[in-house]
């Protein structure tokens, strides 16, 4: 490369290229972009930035603790219990008040039960028996309450009869009861207090009302007028849900809360409130499916004067709640803003690039605008629009 390349190659570096622009008239096009730009200019206003609020940065990262306490007492009278006055120390488990806690509603008792040999219960498949060998000695009644003996025990002359086993006897043979035992827990209460963090933010909220009145919690009940008091009443809750307590008493079932927090911190603390959302989380079969309902078996074990272990087997029914917590929060930020302008100024670009697809390819007159948007050169050919290298040649840079 010359001298002379080398000059013009370094004052090629200080100079600046504008587009050429050429301005159709044509109304048809012209309204067409108009109605882009309006349209991208109102998605920009109304839904980036005041339904997504895009001008601000968010934190969804929201840390939660939740704590329970569930209230109320009833009395019951059994021939397997006698009577008996439940409180919250029987009849809530884990006691801990955790998010996820159980109200027992309804129970199975089988009391006095120690480990010897007795017949296994009848409802079991696998222990129905015609003989001794049917009665493997050292293996377990699947899906039963022990281990088998090698004896076959049959009533009367029967041919038919259930393993003997080794278990904790007498075996469970009850079934459900036709009424809840705890169908009075309905006015129970529940205390769900919830602390939550912005860890961005440093943002802290809780549910609760701020407040010096230590008989506050004690009258007040949870409702639309009333948001910062999580004392909800047990059948009002499950009625939130679309349920029927005396009918979720009887075979349990599983009561979803959930508690949002959708919070703008551009706004005072005091908008930034909670919203609560119930729904029943398991499956809701007709009639008495096998499928329906939620229950688990727990024991209370005891001695006698001679040592003797003993235990009271307890299938309990009943409602288990999971309490859910989960919000997000945004505060103005330049950065977004920035970053949302500028992608509102690229789809304008989009809108133009667009308008000219029309106006050179689906138009009558599409080849007219083409000729006048685009400039051919071609080597020895002269006219019609075109120019050829000697006159490229012959071109004079004007410089300010």
């Amino acid at each position: 490369m010359g001298q002379a390349g080398c000059k013009g190659l370094y004052q090629s570096l200080f100079d600046y290229k504008t587009e050429k622009y050429v301005i159709a008239k044509n109304k048809k096009v012209g309204l067409l972009y108009r109605l882009l730009q309006v349209s991208i200019l109102t998605y920009l206003v109304v839904w980036v930035f005041l339904v997504k609020k895009g001008y601000q940065d968010t934190d969804t990262s929201l840390q939660s603790s939740i704590i329970t306490k569930v209230k109320g007492v009833t009395f019951t009278n059994t021939s397997e219990l006698g009577e008996r006055l439940w409180d919250v120390a029987d009849y809530v488990i884990p006691p801990q008040g955790e998010n996820v806690f159980f109200v027992i509603t309804n129970l199975i008792v089988t009391p006095n039960q120690r480990q010897e040999t007795c017949a296994e219960s009848e409802s079991i498949p696998n222990a129905v028996c015609y003989e001794d060998s049917d009665c493997p000695p050292g293996e377990p009644v699947m899906t039963g309450n022990g281990v088998r003996t090698g004896r076959c025990l049959r009533a009367g002359n029967t041919q038919r009869g259930t393993c003997e086993i080794f278990a904790w006897c007498p075996v469970e043979t009850k079934s459900r009861p036709e009424k809840p035992l705890l169908g009075k827990a309905e006015d129970f209460t529940i205390y769900i207090k919830n602390f939550i963090r912005f860890p961005k933010f440093n943002f802290f909220k809780t549910n609760v009302l701020d407040t010096k009145d230590r008989n506050f919690l004690k009258s007040c009940q949870f409702g639309p007028k009333n948001p910062y008091c999580p004392i909800f009443r047990l059948g009002s809750l499950v009625s939130w849900t679309g349920s029927n307590f005396q009918e979720i008493a009887l075979q349990g079932g599983v009561i979803g809360i959930q508690i949002e927090w959708d919070c703008d911190l551009d706004k005072a603390p005091s908008e930034c409130n909670p919203r609560y959302y119930f729904s029943r989380l398991d499956s809701k079969f007709p009639g008495n499916s096998v499928s329906s309902g939620y229950n688990f078996r727990f024991a209370k074990y005891y001695r006698n004067e001679a040592g003797v272990e003993f235990r009271t087997l307890m299938k309990a029914y009943g409602i288990r709640f999971d309490v859910m917590v989960n919000g997000r929060a945004g505060k103005f930020s330049i950065i977004p803003t920035i970053i949302n302008v500028a992608s509102g100024v690229a789809l304008m670009g989009v809108g133009s690039f667009f308008c000219d697809l029309v106006l050179i390819y689906f138009i009558k007159k599409s080849h007219f605008y083409r000729n006048k948007k685009y400039e051919e050169a071609r080597s020895g050919h002269q006219g019609n629009g075109k120019v050829n290298v000697e006159q490229l040649q012959n071109l004079q840079t004007v410089e300010a």
